[in-house]
């Protein structure tokens, strides 16, 4: 038995070197443990994302797509205000397209021959005049109407059809604190040739443009009268002055642009006429044409010569035709 012993001990541990061997999980500190666990979480996960510093004010985003392609609106324009001044609730009138008409003449008159006969809105131009024989059959003296102050004494006529609309206008210029002055009214045809040829001698050059030929004057019909100031030599300079285009800039000038027309009356010559009419500004000159064709023309912003030009035939044959 004693033999034995030393041989079974080797047997025994055969037996036990023949067993599989059980994996014994590796004991890690754990002061190691949350190393690991970042390790396995850095390798899963991205990395924090650092803090960016945030602008002032939001970045704007682009252009192209702030606004969708089917909202885009081209540039506006802001319109520019007409050179004619005329208010923007009247009809624009271009005055320099109103030409004198070129259509055929029609009539066999000639314009050396022609009478008024009371026409109101009868067309003299430089164009197309009237004959030299025609004298107004009710040609009234304003001396018997208004004082002296307005007269100045001067030996003018007017018709009679208008004299109650001149003596209402006149009182209610005057009324208001102004001193309106007549200084002509009708004048004949003798008598406009000797003014015609005054201005022929003063300034040859340009009487034309400053006075009507005889026979082509407004004041023949004896509806026509020029106005003045007496604050018209102090605006000029000159104590003598009674006709010039300053007269605008005067207090009578003023008032009569605004009213004449409430009394029939218009401005024949306007400063923007000039291509059409042929004469320089006169701001002093009125003819008398109702209340009803005055209040036309004002809203319109025209002459009674561009009304008649662009919607009336040729009146007669111009002399030299």
């Amino acid at each position: 038995m004693k033999q034995s012993a030393p041989f079974f001990i080797i047997v025994l541990l055969l037996l036990v070197g023949c067993q599989p061997t059980t994996a014994v999980p590796t004991l890690v500190p754990i002061a190691q443990i949350p190393v690991a666990l970042n390790t396995a979480v850095a390798t899963t996960e991205p990395p924090p994302t650092p803090n960016m510093p945030m602008p002032d004010t939001p970045t704007p985003l682009p252009t192209t797509t702030a606004v969708p392609p089917t909202t885009t609106f081209p540039p506006t324009y802001t319109p520019l205000p007409t050179e004619t001044g005329i208010p923007t609730n009247l009809p624009t009138v271009t005055r320099t397209l109103v030409p004198i008409p070129t259509t055929q003449i029609t009539t066999t008159l000639r314009c050396e021959d022609r009478m008024p006969d009371g026409d109101l809105f009868i067309i003299v131009t430089k164009t197309y005049g009237i004959s030299r024989e025609y004298e107004p059959p009710d040609l009234i003296d304003i001396n018997d109407l208004f004082p002296y102050e307005v007269t100045l004494g001067y030996p003018t006529s007017i018709r009679e059809l208008m004299r109650d609309p001149l003596q209402n206008m006149v009182n209610d210029m005057i009324t208001s604190g102004l001193q309106p002055q007549i200084l002509s009214g009708y004048r004949s045809y003798v008598a406009q040739s000797i003014a015609f040829d005054k201005w022929l001698k003063e300034y040859p050059d340009r009487a034309v443009i400053l006075s009507a030929p005889p026979g082509h004057s407004e004041h023949q019909l004896g509806l026509t009268v020029d106005f003045g100031s007496p604050e018209l030599p102090d605006i000029v300079g000159d104590p003598y002055i009674q006709f010039h285009t300053y007269f605008y800039m005067t207090s009578e000038s003023v008032w009569l642009a605004e009213n004449a027309h409430r009394y029939g009356f218009t401005l024949s010559y306007p400063r923007e006429a000039f291509e059409l009419t042929g004469f320089v500004y006169e701001p002093w000159h009125y003819r008398y044409v109702g209340v009803e064709m005055a209040t036309r023309l004002k809203e319109l912003g025209i002459t009674l010569t561009e009304l008649q030009l662009s919607t009336q035939p040729p009146p007669c044959i111009p002399v030299g035709s």
